[in-house]
Order: structure tokens, then sequence, then C-alpha cells
């Protein structure tokens, strides 16, 4: 009796980053469009205790890193936390994890594409988010290194608008530091639900754990590339953040439609309003371009396993990349744009990740000493905030969120009787 012949291993991608590359890709994600848009919503929960509930989500933020880290150290390919809990929990919890994630980024790119147009081209922005959309998308077909190249230009960009927007608020004499002391304004729930919404900002580390198979030596560069590229963030936010509450004071950062925009012109320098509308849009399109790239990564892995179309697990010959999945999530995203809610998304996409990292924190706790865990109390700090912001999170939001995650979980369920049978 002959034996069949074996079936071929899936094509793989090719490992061209480093830990600068991977920083990079880090930044482009987490230094985006969030820093223009997150602090207005998010001070209108928060009040005065904005930057309590930026330290919050910082808090979480690390725990989640940290877990990611190990973990993508641990099983270095493409997926992030969709290998991590299928490896670790089971098949449900990884596609669980797949699933919020590609469905909440989606819509999360759809923001970032809209935002972009907004501060590009004020009242067109739904055209200049399709072409952003389709112009990024074409960029990631062609190469993840031509992306990573693109991504330092762009987090250079915008590095050098926000540090002109903190020296001129500082330099101004409209600064009061007691409007950065928390007052009576600032409400436990509110803190958690700016916390939950300032989450969104932080989520692009993501992007470094999704991109494992690309990674050269994984086991050192993603530990060492997450922690760096959180850190620098953080650092970043609390100066940005402290700036605006310190020109504008809470309310008048709460009521901003352009906060940082408005934040110049109230410290006298109404010049630099335009450059930070233009650092706005390209950070817009930094934040898209890495979504993009790991929206992409995560639809790949999914694809292999048939829990997505597995057409979409091709890899291009000669570009190296996921280039049908990549086409896929910019197709999705043409059509999100055309009915979109920037707001809606930003609570949304936030649900959808403090998910996707609950599962990465479930995962961590499993690993033994031997496979690199962390200390206890990180993954269970995690976990136990991940779970907290989500449900301090907009009421709309938790009730889209949950029912898409619900969805999700039906479609596993049929397909898994289905097979069965």
């Amino acid at each position: 009796m002959s034996t069949p012949p074996a079936t071929p291993d899936p094509p793989r991608l090719e490992r061209r980053l480093g830990v600068t590359d991977a920083v990079v890709i880090g930044l482009g994600s987490m230094i985006g469009a969030g820093i223009f848009a997150a602090f207005a919503p998010a001070a209108r929960a928060a009040g005065s205790g904005l930057l309590v509930g930026l330290a919050l989500a910082a808090v979480v933020a690390y725990c989640n890193a940290t877990s990611s880290a190990r973990l993508a150290a641990r099983y270095p390919a493409s997926g992030g936390t969709y290998v991590y809990g299928r490896e670790r929990l089971g098949d449900f919890w990884g596609y669980l994890a797949g699933w919020g994630f590609v469905i909440g980024k989606t819509a999360s790119c759809a923001a970032m594409a809209l935002t972009a147009g907004a501060y590009a081209w004020p009242g067109h922005e739904r055209p200049v988010a399709i072409a952003a959309a389709l112009a990024l998308t074409t960029v990631n077909y062609f190469g993840v290194q031509k992306a990573a190249w693109l991504t330092r230009a762009i987090v250079a960009v915008v590095l050098a608008v926000l540090a002109a927007v903190v020296a001129a608020s500082f330099a101004s004499g409209e600064t009061d530091a007691a409007r950065l002391e928390p007052g009576g304004d600032a409400s436990v729930g509110g803190v958690l639900q700016a916390a939950g919404l300032l989450f969104f900002a932080f989520a692009g580390y993501a992007r470094i754990a999704t991109l494992g198979e690309e990674v050269r030596d994984p086991r050192r560069t993603i530990p060492r590339a997450i922690p760096l590229a959180l850190g620098i963030t953080l650092v970043v936010y609390a100066a940005v953040a402290t700036a605006g509450l310190a020109v504008l004071g809470p309310a008048g950062l709460a009521d901003a439609t352009a906060p940082l925009a408005d934040a110049v012109r109230r410290a006298g320098v109404p010049a630099l309003a335009p450059v930070v509308r233009v650092g706005a849009a390209v950070a817009a399109l930094g934040s898209l371009l890495a979504l993009i790239l790991g929206i992409s990564r995560t639809t790949l892995a999914m694809a292999r396993d048939h829990h997505l179309p597995h057409a979409l697990a091709a890899v291009h010959p000669r570009f190296n990349v996921p280039h049908r999945a990549e086409l896929a999530v910019g197709a999705a995203v043409v059509a999100l744009v055309s009915f979109a809610d920037l707001r809606g998304a930003i609570g949304f996409s936030s649900f959808g990740v403090l998910a996707y990292y609950a599962i990465a924190n479930a995962s961590a706790w499993t690993l033994t000493p031997a496979e690199g865990r962390p200390p206890r109390a990180v993954p269970v700090l995690g976990l136990v905030g991940c779970v907290l912001l989500a449900f301090s999170l907009p009421p709309a939001s938790v009730a889209l969120g949950a029912a898409v995650l619900a969805a999700g979980a039906l479609v596993h369920l049929v397909r898994r009787t289905v097979n069965s049978r």
C-alpha cells in the first residue's frame, strides 16, 4: 500500500526586520492619530483625572506588552495572540482572539483613514480616506521592508510636530499647573472610561508580535522591541497630555475638535496650527499603514488554519507578503469608510483589542519558568485590567463589541459542529 504524499508546508514569510525596524513599526502604530484624537473624549470622561486615566492605561498596556513579548519569543509566527491562544488555551480561544483583532482593527483602520481625510482636506474626508487606504495597501503589497522605511519617515515627522506642540505650550504664558491636579470632576468611572479610550492609542505594540514570522532572531528581538516602543510612546503621550491640560484645562480639552491645534493657538503660536494638521494627517497614515500590516498577518495565520477562507493564506512569490490577505483588508477598509463613525470606532476598537489582550494574558499565565513565564502578577493584573477597562467603555461600544465577539463564537461553534459530522 503506497504512502500518500506529504502535505507541503505553507509558504513562509522572510525574516527581514531587526530591532530598530520592529520598534519603529510599533511607534508608527502607537504614536498615530490617537494622540491627536483620543484626548478629547478621554478628557470628557475623566475631566481633570485625565492623567490618572493615562497612567492606568499605561499600566495595563505594560502588563499586556510583557505577556505578549514572552509569548512572541516562544511562538515567533505571524498571528500574535491568535497563535498564543490556540497553542496555550485551545483552538476556540485563539480563534476568538483573532476574530476580535481582525474585526476591531479593521474598524480602527477606517477611523485612521477618516482622521487623515478630516485633517488633510476638511469636508472631503471620505474620498481622501479611500485614496489613503488604497495607497497604503499598495505600499504593503510591495514588501514589509518598504513599509518599515515609510513608517520611519512618518514617525520622524510626527515626533517633530509633537515636540513643537509641547515646546510651544510650555513656553507660553498660558500654562497653569493647577489644571493638572485631579479635581472633583474626576470620578472613578470616568477615569476608567478614559483609560479604556486611551488604551486605543497604546495598542500598537501588537503589530510587533503579529510580525513574528518576519523578524530576525525573534526570541531576542521581540522582547526588546515591545517594551522599548511602549516606553517611548508613554513618554510622548504624557508630555503631550500634560501640555494640553496645562494650556486648555480639562473643559477646554474635552470640548476641542482638534485639541493640539487648539493648544498651539491658545499658546499664542497660531502659525503652528497648520503644521499640527499636517502632522495629524501623517500620523493617521502611519497608523493605517501599520494596522493593515498587522491585520493582514493575523488574517494569514487564521486562513492557514481554515478559520478564514484558505485562499487568503497565499504568499506572493516575489514580494514575500500575504498579498491576498492585504488586498482583502484594504477592500474592507474602503467599504467601511463610507459609513464609519470616528468616535464610535475608537470605543469599538478598544473593546475588541482589550478582549484580545485578555486572552494574551491568560495564555501567558500558562507559561512555565523554562518557557520564559513573566512574574505571576503581570498576567493577572493585565487580565483583570483588560476586563475592567473593556466594560468601563461607553455602553454602545460595549454592546457592539460583545455582539461581534458573540457572533464570532457562534460562527466557530457552527463550523465545528458541521465539520464533526
